[in-house]
C-alpha cells in the first residue's frame, strides 16, 4: 500500500457515507486503505462505516476530542508512505490523488501538497467569508505555500521525524502548525490549480456556529497554537504566519483603548465600537458580514487568552482509541 486517506468526523452521517466512497474511489489505483477517526458519535455514522472496507477507530475517552486528537488519531494507525487527512464531511476529487502523489514523486523537497477546497454550503456568514477567502489569502492559491489549511498529501516519513501528525491538544489550526513544525525542519508546501475536495459545512445560522465553536473552544485555536509553540523551533513561523494572532494583539489593545475611554470621556466608546464595525463592514461588502465579523474576532480573542492558558497533555502521547471491527456490538444510537 502507498496512500492512507484518514478522516476524521464526529456526528456525520449525513455525509459520512459519501466521504468514505469518495475516499476509498481515491485510493484504489494505489491499493490503499481508508482510516476513519471517530471522535464519539452518538449518531449513525459509526454504523454506516461498519458497512464499509475502512479501518474505524474511536476515541477511548470522548471527553478529549478535538480537531488535533481527530487528526492525530487517524495518522496514528497507518503504515504507509503518503498520508491524506480530509473531513467527514468532505468528497475528495476522485483525480486529486494520483496528481498529488505524482507530483510529490517529483518534488522530493516538498512535505506535501494540497488543492483547491470548494465549498458547497453558503447558507451562512461563515462560508460566505470562507468563500471569498479563498481569492484573498495567500496559502490558499495555486504555488508554494506556508500551510495546507483543509487538508493535503503528506510525505509520512517527514511527519514522523517530526514528531506526530497534530498535536492533541488542538482545537483548531492543527494543520497550521503542522506545517510550521515540518517548516522548522526544512521542508516546504505546495498547492495545485486542481480541485481537491468538496467541502459541506454545517447549516444553519452562522450565530449558531459561532456559538458552537465557542463552546467546543475551536475559536481559541490560536492561543492553543501560540502556547504550543512557546519555546519551539517554529515560534517565528507561528508569530509571523498566523494572521489570527495578529488581529487578536490589536483586539486586545483596543480593549485597553475603551477601558481607558470609559475612564476618560465615556461618550468616545460609540466611534471606537462604531468604527470597527464600519470598517469590517466595507471589507466584507456587507453590514451582516461585517457586524458577523466583529462578534466572531471579539469571541475569538476572549477564547484565545483562554486557549493560551489551558493544561496541555504531551502532544507526542498517543491518543487513546479502541479500534471498530465490522462484527463488533454497538450500542443503539
Amino acid at each position: 500500500m502507498t496512500v492512507t486517506i484518514g478522516i476524521k468526523a464526529l456526528n456525520e452521517e449525513r455525509h459520512i457515507a459519501q466521504a468514505l466512497s469518495s475516499a476509498l474511489a481515491a485510493v484504489a489505483p494505489f491499493d490503499g486503505q481508508v482510516v476513519l477517526a471517530d471522535s464519539g458519535s452518538q449518531d449513525r455514522t459509526i454504523a454506516i462505516a461498519r458497512a464499509m472496507p475502512a479501518r474505524v477507530y474511536q476515541l477511548a475517552d470522548p471527553a478529549q476530542r478535538c480537531c488535533g486528537a481527530g487528526a492525530q488519531l487517524a495518522f496514528q494507525h497507518i503504515d504507509t508512505p503518503y498520508f491524506y487527512l480530509m473531513d467527514g464531511d468532505m468528497e475528495i476529487d476522485p483525480e486529486f490523488l494520483r496528481h498529488a502523489h505524482d507530483w510529490l514523486e517529483a518534488n522530493p523537497e516538498f512535505a506535501g501538497v494540497g488543492g483547491q477546497v470548494l465549498e458547497r454550503n453558503l447558507e451562512n456568514a461563515e462560508f460566505q467569508i470562507r468563500a471569498k477567502a479563498m481569492d484573498t489569502e495567500a496559502h490558499r492559491r495555486a504555488g508554494e505555500v506556508d500551510r495546507l489549511d483543509g487538508g493535503g498529501l503528506y510525505r509520512t516519513d517527514a511527519i514522523r521525524a517530526a514528531g506526530y501528525f497534530s498535536d492533541s491538544n488542538l482545537k483548531a489550526f492543527e494543520e497550521f502548525d503542522l506545517a510550521a513544525r515540518l517548516r522548522a525542519n526544512g521542508w516546504k508546501f505546495a498547492r495545485l490549480p486542481l480541485p481537491a475536495v468538496y467541502h459541506t459545512g454545517h447549516g444553519g445560522g452562522g450565530y449558531r456556529l459561532m456559538l458552537y465553536r465557542l463552546r467546543s473552544g475551536q475559536l481559541g485555536g490560536a492561543g492553543q497554537v501560540l502556547r504550543a509553540a512557546v519555546g519551539q523551533a517554529h515560534l517565528p513561523s507561528v508569530l509571523t504566519g498566523l494572521g489570527h494572532i495578529k488581529v487578536i494583539g490589536a483586539i486586545l489593545a483596543w480593549w485597553l483603548m475603551l477601558i481607558f475611554a470609559a475612564m476618560v470621556e465615556p461618550i468616545a466608546i460609540i466611534p471606537l465600537v462604531a468604527l470597527p464595525v464600519a470598517l469590517l463592514a466595507w471589507r466584507r461588502r456587507s453590514f451582516g458580514l461585517g457586524l458577523y465579523s466583529f462578534c466572531y474576532w471579539n469571541l475569538c480573542a476572549v477564547s484565545s487568552v483562554i486557549g493560551f492558558f489551558r493544561p496541555r497533555r504531551p502532544p507526542d502521547r498517543p491518543v487513546p482509541s479502541v479500534e471498530i471491527s465490522p462484527r463488533a456490538e454497538l450500542p443503539a444510537s
